[in-house]
This record gives structure tokens, C-alpha cells and sequence, in this order.
């Protein structure tokens, strides 16, 4: 047995989003029904329906920023019950077998974990996500929401929170760490707000400074423009971690001159386009580049509690339903300060 829910779709790579239904699977012994409240917007969604990172079946739902309310639970289901506030994430399922879904590092479970959308799912069907009125989860797959965030600004802590706080946990930001943020976006203010929170020293690298209140606001110690080429040479070799959170290409000879010895730059965003990379950058004071996506379900739990324990939240906008087609425009023109979020009662 399926179900029905309202949701705004993409017809096709180059129509715009509209209003349309969608079915959901019948809640099966280990499922979770929730009924969504808000839905965060994500670049990822964008460069989704555009077929931007490759083809896709269409009609599609995009979203995987979701928190809502536990309506109905499946007979063998333990840890939720109705009324519970959750979340969904960019995964709804792994393989559960290979080594890295073992080890609880399903993100990156070697057959290719199931998307929160545009993935294949286990019946088969193609997974639909969160720009709708509610969404069926494997309970695996599901994230308890702290009561002290705002729930209005909790959605995008599932995504942009934890591909920022994973990076930062992993390459072990701290007191003494030195740490530049590149971009100060969707993705940027959250890497801001969390290395800060760990005790890290940060700087925000971005191309001007028309944010740089907010940056400093969030807990960036310092503020530079990459527009100004003197930015590189002030601050050639200077950083432990740089985590680049730009979704287009960029120099990364001059982003890699920053590092310190042993320094890593870390890419999450993902741009559609190959990054050319220089080894002899890399050799210079023996640097490292690398990239991150995500982080696994238990990650994602610690990142909400982290977020929850130091006061952390997105900065959002919130918007109804009819104006996602605007607010992806205003994402490619970075006019958006610095999530959007859709009330999904207006779906």
C-alpha cells in the first residue's frame, strides 16, 4: 500500500519546480512516518534538477534538509514513537554489508548509499525528498531534533551542519588550530559557527567583504577578500585545515599556498566541474587535499547535540512553497543570508 503527498517537483532539467502529489510506501515494521515541517534548500538540489551532476528521472522531488513530527511508527521500531521531533538527512539507506557500513560509516558504504533523492530504493522506486508533506524512513536512517534548537532553523544542521562539522571533527579542529573557511554561504557560515565552537582559530576567505559583520558576528576572528591578490601573500602558509565550501571552481594553487606544513585543504563543495591540481603545490610544505562528503547517521546525531550544547543554528530565510522557483535564483546570485528554508504547510 502507498500513500499520498503533496510536494513541488522538477518535470524536467529546465521547466520550473510546481505543485504536484507524489506516493510514499506504506510504513513497514521498521519504518517511521513523519510529517515534515520545514524543508532546507540546498545547492545540491539545485545542480540535482538541472541535471548538472548527471541525468536523473523526472518527474523529481529534491530536499534532504527535513525535520518534522514522528506521526506513525512501524511494529519493530524502538527508538521513536508519535510526537517525537526528527530529522532526515542526505541518506535514507546503505548496503548494511560491505566494510565501511560496518564500521558505521554508511556515507560512504561501497555499493553507494541510497539519496534522500534521485537514488534507486530498495523497492525499487525512485526516492523523492523533502519539498513535500511527509516522508517514510527506515528508523536507521532517522535523527532526534535537541528541543533547544529552533525547529524553524533546524533543517539545514542536516546537511550543511554536518558536511562542515564532519571535516572539522575528522582533521581535528581545536584550540591552536588554525582554520580558514572559504566562501561564507549556506555551507560556509555553519563551518564558521562550528570551528569557532570547537575553539578554533578562524578566518573567513571570501571574494569581498560585504559579509564581513556576519562573519565576525558568527565567530570568525578574521576576515579577508580573495579579490584583494595581496590576501595570499599576507597569508601564504598560515593554516592547519582549510575547508573550501564554494560549489564553482577556484585556484587551488593559490588556496593550497596557505597551508602550514602537513596543512590539509578540504573540499565539500562540489562543483560540476573538474579541479586541476598542481602536485608541486602540494609538495612545497607537504600538504594534503582532500574532500568530505557528509558524515555517517551516528556523525550527524553527535553534530546535533554539538549544535544543540553550544547554541548553534543556521541563519535562515523562511519562505513559502510558490517561491522556491525565485529562491533558486537567488541561491545561484548568493543573494540568500544564508539558508532557505520552506514551510512545508504551504506545500
Amino acid at each position: 500500500m502507498t500513500s499520498t503527498a503533496r510536494a513541488y517537483a522538477a518535470p524536467s532539467p529546465t521547466e520550473p519546480l510546481i505543485s504536484t502529489t507524489i506516493e510514499r510506501r506504506d510504513v513497514g515494521p521498521r519504518d517511521v512516518l513523519i510529517d515534515i515541517a520545514y524543508s532546507g534548500v540546498c545547492h545540491s538540489d539545485i545542480h540535482t534538477v538541472r541535471g548538472e551532476w548527471g541525468p536523473i528521472a523526472y518527474p523529481q522531488v529534491v530536499g534532504h534538509e527535513i525535520v518534522g513530527t514522528v506521526s506513525e511508527v512501524g511494529a519493530e521500531v524502538t527508538r521513536y514513537a508519535p510526537g517525537d521531533r526528527v530529522g532526515v538527512g542526505c541518506m535514507v539507506n546503505s548496503c548494511r554489508e560491505c566494510v565501511n557500513c560496518l564500521a558505521g560509516m554508511e556515507n560512504y558504504c561501497l555499493k553507494g548509499n541510497t539519496g534522500t533523492y534521485a537514488s534507486v530504493d530498495r523497492d525499487g522506486t525512485i526516492t523523492q525528498g523533502g519539498y513535500s508533506t511527509h516522508v517514510v524512513v527506515d528508523e536507521d536512517f532517522v535523527l532526534r531534533v535537541p528541543e533547544s534548537i529552533p525547529y524553524e532553523s533546524a533543517a539545514p544542521l542536516l546537511c550543511a551542519g554536518i558536511t562542515t562539522y564532519s571535516p572539522l571533527a575528522h582533521w581535528n579542529a581545536r584550540p591552536g588550530t588554525k582554520v580558514a573557511v572559504v566562501g561564507m554561504g549556506g555551507l560556509g557560515h555553519m563551518a564558521v559557527k562550528i570551528a569557532h565552537a570547537m575553539g578554533a582559530e578562524v578566518t573567513v576567505l571570501s571574494q569581498s567583504l560585504s559579509k564581513k559583520d556576519d562573519g565576525l558576528r558568527f565567530g570568525a576572528d578574521h576576515y579577508f577578500a580573495t579579490s584583494d591578490a595581496s590576501t595570499f601573500e599576507t597569508l601564504a602558509n598560515s593554516f592547519d585545515l582549510i575547508i573550501n565550501t564554494v560549489s564553482a571552481p577556484i585556484d587551488l594553487q593559490q588556496y593550497l599556498s596557505l597551508l602550514s606544513l602537513d596543512g590539509t585543504m578540504v573540499n565539500v563543495g562540489a562543483p560540476a566541474e573538474p579541479l586541476p591540481i598542481s602536485v608541486f603545490a602540494l609538495m612545497g610544505n607537504r600538504r594534503s587535499f582532500a574532500a568530505s562528503g557528509i558524515g555517517s547517521i551516528a556523525e550527524t546525531q553527535e553534530m546535533l547535540d554539538f549544535c544543540a550544547e553550544h547554541g548553534i543554528a543556521p541563519e535562515t530565510e523562511l519562505i513559502s512553497a510558490d517561491a522556491i522557483n525565485d529562491a533558486y535564483e537567488r541561491v545561484l546570485t548568493s543573494d540568500v543570508r544564508y539558508r532557505f528554508v520552506i514551510d512545508a504547510a504551504t506545500i
